[in-house]
């Protein structure tokens, strides 16, 4: 095999910071860790909040709309912390340092939720009419969560990324595994949530929240254990600047220059003379003609150089401006899966209060929590996950041609599509429900006689939502760049 071959083409490296070679580094051989991290963080995660609504409810003595509100607003916290984690980990540290430092935080956080759950003091005092929590042990309970919301966003953009670094996007056989790895990455999501919603849920409910928090937090020693087990096998991206600044950079370059006239000639435009991008682990992207507003920035007046050096503020290169175009045609992407969080994030509060209202019996004896019935959910992931990375997408390619059987853009729309018909089938359920406890008069029940696995009908819907849209949102944004 030639040199040119046996080290990766896209810049990265070992963890020795020389060049990465492809036959002892990435690969399978490395994302095996990364799965682990990812199946064992997932099941601390969705362990303590997938039954958090009722924590609240119970131990801390919250109403339903405090305790959804609070869940709410600390799931929202869990998905804006990300921006933290990948500022810091584009801009100074890497991947691999930011998923180890706020690892450490998520473990602190974990340890912290358990002991208010179980460490007298710390724990509510709770009797035959309820809990009653004092301040200070409901503030402490909180800097837990948010200590894990910490965590948990800081991992959450670079974990998926880190995985992908391990496949050259420049080897053809690699970047086809790259795209496998996202659908195994999301069944190892979707295997952690299954034992969180079925076995941790139950003995939240059943045995207590002490041990329903202590496994979750020993999951998430676990996963950072696994982690660090496959450093010598990692390759690594160097971090190549904050994409924020560079941004801004385009937008108050091309707002400074926007008298100035685009030249037609794409090689007037300004761009490095080296072979590679001046952004660290990216190759040079080409000029294209849309949003033609922001060539400005590279468009080369007087002025643009300070004392012989050129300011970036004042002029970028074609690669940054592409970046930013590449940026903004993904917008109507990434706006839809707002769609997408408002369905799923019924899940954990709203289904979870309804189902706690019904006949949660399966059989005599068995009882199902009412968090639990997203297991159902999972199941169907778990199952569909490989099936259509080896059978579906294998038939559809032989009529679509598509290398992987239906486009990505197509994927998400028919989850969006089912998101509508999820929360369609969820809201007629509540007024089935709300009726049958007016026309019975079962006010005062604390559980009506009306199966939740009616909702059953709802998650249904969910499952196929739930598996298009965000496993395609990780792939379509990481490996594509949106051409006109």
């Amino acid at each position: 095999m030639s040199e040119d071959y046996m080290y990766a083409r896209d810049g990265t490296v070992d963890s020795h910071n020389n060049p990465a070679n492809k036959n002892k580094t990435g690969k399978w051989k490395a994302c095996r860790f990364i799965l682990g991290n990812e199946c064992c963080e997932r099941l601390a995660y969705y362990g303590m909040s997938t039954n958090l609504v009722n924590y609240l409810q119970i131990r801390l003595n919250q109403g339903n709309v405090t305790a959804s509100n609070n869940v709410t607003n600390w799931s929202g916290t869990c998905y804006i912390s990300p921006l933290i984690g990948a500022f810091f980990a584009d801009a100074y540290f890497g991947r691999y340092w930011i998923i180890a430092i706020f690892s450490i935080v998520y473990c602190v956080g974990m340890t912290l939720l358990t002991m208010t759950a179980s460490v007298e003091g710390l724990n509510p005092s709770c009797d035959e009419n309820g809990c009653d929590p004092t301040k200070s042990q409901v503030v402490v309970c909180f800097l837990a969560l948010y200590l894990i919301a910490l965590g948990t966003g800081g991992i959450k953009p670079c974990v998926s990324s880190f995985g992908a670094d391990q496949f050259d996007a420049n080897d053809e056989d690699e970047r086809k595994k790259k795209s496998s790895f996202f659908n195994w990455f999301y069944l190892s999501i979707n295997v952690g949530a299954l034992v969180a919603s079925s076995v941790l849920v139950w003995i939240q409910m059943n045995v207590g929240w002490g041990w329903g928090f202590g496994i979750p937090a020993l999951a998430m020693f676990i996963a950072v254990g696994s982690f660090f087990s496959g450093s010598r096998l990692y390759r690594f991206q160097k971090p190549g600047g904050s994409p924020i600044t560079r941004i801004f950079q385009v937008l108050v370059a091309s707002m400074r220059k926007s008298h100035v006239k685009v030249p037609n000639d794409k090689t007037l435009l300004y761009e490095t003379a080296d072979a590679e991008s001046n952004i660290k682990g990216s190759c040079k992207l080409e000029h294209s003609k849309t949003l033609r507003f922001f060539d400005k920035a590279a468009v080369e007046v007087e002025g643009d150089h300070v004392q012989g050096l050129i300011s970036p503020w004042k002029l970028c290169t074609v690669t940054q401006v592409e970046e930013l175009k590449s940026i903004v045609r993904l917008l109507p992407v990434w706006t839809s899966g707002i769609i997408f969080s408002t369905v799923y994030s019924q899940m954990s509060t709203m289904f979870v209060l309804q189902g706690n209202t019904m006949d949660q019996h399966m059989g005599p004896n068995l009882k199902i929590p009412s968090a639990s019935l997203s297991l159902f959910d999972t199941l169907s992931v778990i199952f569909w996950t490989p099936v259509y990375d080896r059978i579906i997408v294998r038939i559809a390619r032989k009529y679509t041609g598509h290398e992987r059987g239906f486009t990505q853009l197509q994927r998400m729309g028919i989850g969006l599509v089912l998101s509508t018909i999820a929360m369609i089938v969820a809201g007629i359920l509540e007024v089935i429900r709300l009726n049958y406890v007016r026309r019975h008069n079962y006010y005062d029940l604390e559980y009506i006689p009306m199966s939740i696995f009616w909702q059953s009908h709802s998650t249904s819907w969910l499952v196929v939502q739930k598996f298009l849209p965000s496993l395609d949102n990780w792939s379509f944004s990481m490996t594509k760049h949106l051409m006109p």
